[in-house]
């Protein structure tokens, strides 16, 4: 059984200047993050989180009969670990309007929601970020949802540097993508990148949470690989049944599981508000209660939050 421990190197959150960025098509949560009035990067420093434990230095403590035995640390082989970027997508146009009011998340009009310009300004950030730090060098796979959102996010964020006609390789997404206004993003000089519908948001009910067929998004992402979805159409969404938290729970777990099982060993993955929270909710029961709450905590637009996945069979 994979399990998932805290915050180990750092997360950036690009916070946004609408309280919008906070909200998913889930109803708000009282703890979800709080908005400011312009957009930032806010890069917490490297550490250290083992389960049960604040991110700071482990003391050392010496007695007559040598180090005394420190509660709650543990130990794990290297080769059973790998580490996760989970993102949440950048604000969307479901955001804005759910926030305004909660009933405009049953819109036609919001189907398979864009990026805002807000959202691309903080999808702009965090890349930074990720460049800056190094980060983008150390990452091997990029897992998205396939939604037009979560997309757009993760070319956005990981992608190579604005594509050039004539080069060989296609595009990770092109030109004015989902009415973006966007300049095309290449695939040269970045990870492969791989569309999963495990981790899709609540399904159902929801026309911003409904997928386009894929028909319709390989023109517009030419460079991902969507070879692990099987039905072009939207099977999954269903008008009148909303998932239950329960389901999306047992697909994040099963999700999870699923990442144990690749080969790669650092990996991104860009997803929703709702899936995250309910699925890292439940893997840090186990956890120290101040692990829990950094854990279990809802994502902001854009927020990464780098984890640890273990094996612990």
């Amino acid at each position: 059984m994979a399990m998932v421990y805290g915050t180990t190197s750092y997360s950036a959150t690009i916070i946004s200047s609408s309280p919008a960025a906070t909200q998913s098509s889930s109803p708000p949560a009282p703890a979800a993050a709080a908005s400011s009035s312009s957009a930032r990067v806010r890069v917490r420093v490297r550490v250290c989180l083992l389960p049960g434990r604040r991110g700071k230095p482990l003391p050392l403590r010496c007695a007559s009969s040598g180090m005394e035995p420190i509660a709650g640390t543990a130990l794990y082989p290297l080769h059973r670990c790998k580490t996760i970027y989970l993102v949440r997508h950048a604000q969307g146009i479901h955001n804005v309007a759910g926030e305004k009011d909660f009933n405009a998340y049953m819109s036609q009009d919001l189907f398979d929601a864009q990026l805002t310009p807000l959202g691309w300004s903080q999808v702009d950030g965090l890349r930074e970020h990720v460049k800056k730090s190094g980060l983008a060098k150390k990452i091997e796979l990029v897992i998205t949802s396939p939604l037009l959102r979560t997309m757009q996010t993760a070319v956005g964020v990981f992608g190579g540097e604005n594509y050039t006609d004539g080069v060989s390789a296609p595009p990770l997404m092109v030109e004015n993508a989902g009415h973006s206004g966007r300049p095309a993003v290449s695939s040269l000089n970045c990870p492969p990148f791989l569309a999963v519908e495990t981790c899709r948001e609540h399904l159902g009910v929801h026309p911003c949470d409904k997928r386009r067929s894929i028909t319709e998004y390989r023109p517009l992402f030419p460079a991902i690989d969507f070879s692990l979805i099987e039905n072009d159409e939207d099977v999954l969404w269903e008008p009148d049944v909303r998932e239950a938290n329960e389901s999306v729970t047992l697909r994040g777990m099963k999700f999870f599981d699923w990442l144990w099982t690749r080969e790669e060993k650092e990996i991104a993955i860009v997803s929703h508000s709702g899936f995250l929270y309910h699925t890292l909710s439940t893997y840090s029961k186990e956890c120290h209660p101040t692990i829990r709450d950094e854990v279990g905590k809802h994502f902001a637009n854009c927020e990464l939050r780098s984890m640890v996945l273990v094996d612990r069979r």
